[in-house]
């Protein structure tokens, strides 16, 4: 009976010869990502700090505000960083702005060059602590997808830097549920993503993996992207360029997130390592809001929302929204979530716990008052 693994060796060779132009190794040519336009964003319009991994982008009018800054942790899996302030009407980042007068800023990952094929996880989570520092040195972290996670374990590991948490279709807890990323990896042997990344020199196309990259977009992306834009062709056209634009991940950090995030779910375990020591949620202080939807294929709605039983001690605050993954980023439909989230940033905290204390105060004396009995206020009286 012939060997299993000659099957995905086959499938694996296969795909890297017909794929060969998205890899940027030895044999190939890099590809080197354009800068982005900031002129096309709505919201953040200037290069604040250039580092190694990422390019730390600021509003062109930044608010007035002595509320922390909300730093948005964007995505580095697939598409470039844009996702968080794609176009009016379809821009979190605009959303969370007209929500609250917190300040925003916004890490733009860089695609990985030769010389970044061994950055692993520690040496993005080094750069966000330089941004954050630059920053102010406390902010409120607002983490999109796998940008969620790296938020987490930020938090875990700085406590104290972190004001407040907001984590939109992010894999908390991966063994809460299955997802479209959790499938895939558990076709693909370990030893086979490693032989894939030297293959690719070190270096890989973030979609590549788990859907081999093609130059038409998916028909589920192609669904996805006609219902957030409904009536709009011309976000439709944009839409469908954004898919194109891919970004180039270090292999070391690739394996490391497909390994500790989604094969061995050490963030959810409390064993995640980060900057030299292992770090748990439990260790988070900061109050959290989960975004999650509800149909999310890529993330699911339990993986997100798993953050409201890893992290008893700190207050964590829920809001599941229809839809697919796409959707919560640049959907329509949710941009009112944002707004929610925006609100919730900007509100000091004190008064905010203030506030809670007496709504739960009225609500006991409330109840206490529906359980007494007529005879028994009579006999009180």
């Amino acid at each position: 009976m012939a060997d299993p693994l000659d099957f995905w060796r086959l499938a694996w060779t296969n795909a890297l010869s017909r794929f060969a132009d998205f890899f940027p190794g030895a044999a190939v040519n890099g590809r080197e990502a354009a800068a982005p336009d900031l002129s096309s964003l709505p919201v953040f319009g200037r290069v604040r700090l250039k580092l190694a991994t990422m390019l730390l982008l600021e509003e062109r009018q930044p608010a007035t505000s002595r509320t922390p800054t909300a730093l948005i942790v964007a995505p580095f899996a697939v598409h470039e960083a844009s996702i968080a302030d794609f176009a009016e009407g379809h821009s979190l980042a605009r959303a969370l702005a007209e929500g609250g007068s917190v300040p925003l800023a916004l890490t733009y990952w860089k695609s990985a060059t030769a010389g970044m094929r061994d950055f692993g996880i520690d040496a993005y989570l080094a750069d966000l602590n330089v941004a954050i520092d630059d920053l102010g040195g406390r902010v409120s972290l607002v983490g999109l997808c796998q940008g969620g996670w790296l938020a987490a374990a930020y938090a875990a590991r700085f406590p104290a830097k972190v004001a407040k948490l907001a984590l939109a279709g992010a894999p908390i807890d991966v063994g809460a549920a299955e997802s479209d990323i959790t499938r895939a990896l558990a076709t693909v042997p370990p030893a086979m993503i490693a032989s894939m990344v030297a293959l690719a020199g070190g270096r890989i196309c973030g979609s590549w993996p788990f859907a081999p990259a093609s130059e038409e977009p998916s028909p589920e992306f192609t669904a996805e992207a006609a219902l957030q834009c409904a009536g709009e062709p011309e976000m439709m056209a944009r839409l469908a360029a954004w898919d194109q634009r891919k970004v180039d991940l270090p292999g070391a950090y690739f394996v490391q997130t497909a390994e500790w995030i989604f094969r061995e779910n050490r963030l959810a375990r409390g064993c995640f390592p980060a900057l030299g020591r292992p770090v748990a949620l439990s260790s988070i202080t900061a109050p959290i809001f989960v975004l999650a939807a509800a149909d999310d294929e890529v993330v699911s709605a339990a993986q997100a929302t798993a953050v409201k039983s890893l992290c008893r001690q700190t207050r964590v605050e829920m809001r599941v929204e229809p839809g697919r993954h796409l959707s919560l980023f640049m959907g329509r439909k949710t941009v009112t979530a944002w707004h929610e989230i925006g609100h919730w940033l900007a509100e000091p905290e004190r008064a905010r716990a203030a506030a809670t204390a007496f709504r739960r105060e009225r609500k006991r004396r409330l109840d206490q008052g529906a359980r007494e009995s007529p005879q028994s206020r009579a006999r009180s009286v």
